[in-house]
């Protein structure tokens, strides 16, 4: 019986010191990595020499007579007078259009580099359900499929005041924009998934949204 209990001792000795460990002892050993969390990856460094190329860098030229993610086909042919240049679509610069701030507050309104009309709606509602219409509801009532599965928090656009400038529970049309840029609480961030114009179109469909709620053109469910 004695034996046992020595036995027990000593296993609960070893795993109190396997947990616990000594206090300010230090190694210069790489520490064992029971779960390595992909932190040891093949991978190309940028700026770095790569032998895998020909040329010995690792960075590669775009393929040619492709657009790179994020620049818009010009509307007119380069042969055009009329022609301009592709321009940057995701954020590029510190203007109300690129950051939906004007100085250290968030502004108001669509920017004057858009044209509101049918198309621009139409596509802020393609992209409103593609990547809100989860968490937020089809509606904008916050009643996603997420909601259903313990996720209560996403905005609901259409409580109390959610259209008056005066009530806390207002969003400028810049701050709706900067929360799709950069995100915030649990939602994350889609300024990388969205160009600076479809992020302007889902906020101009979200103020329709709200609009047709208030005059019982739709009902919020």
């Amino acid at each position: 019986m004695l034996k046992y209990f020595f036995l027990s001792y000593v296993f609960v000795a070893a795993i109190v010191i396997a947990a616990f460990g000594t206090r300010g002892s230090k190694s210069e050993l790489p520490p064992i990595e029971i779960f390595p969390d992909m932190d040891h990856q093949a991978k190309v460094k940028y700026q770095v020499k790569n032998d895998f190329f020909a040329d010995g860098h690792g960075a590669r030229m775009p393929v040619k007579n492709t657009v790179p993610i994020g620049f818009e086909v010009p509307v007119k042919p380069a042969s055009s007078p009329e022609y301009k240049p592709a321009s940057f679509a995701f954020t590029n610069g510190l203007d109300y259009y690129n950051t939906g701030k004007m100085g250290d507050y968030y502004g108001d309104g669509l920017p004057a580099e858009l044209t509101v009309d049918k198309s621009l709606l139409q596509r802020g509602e393609r992209q409103f359900n593609i990547y809100c219409a989860v968490c937020h509801g089809e509606s904008g009532n916050g009643k996603g499929v997420t909601s259903k599965y313990g996720i209560l928090t996403a905005f609901n656009f259409h409580q109390a005041g959610a259209m008056e400038a005066a009530s806390p529970a207002y969003r400028p049309d810049g701050a709706i924009f900067d929360v799709i840029t950069n995100g915030k609480g649990l939602m994350g961030s889609y300024g990388g998934n969205l160009t600076v114009s479809d992020r302007w179109a889902i906020v101009a469909y979200i103020r329709a949204l709200q609009v047709a709620v208030k005059e019982n053109k739709i009902t919020v469910q």
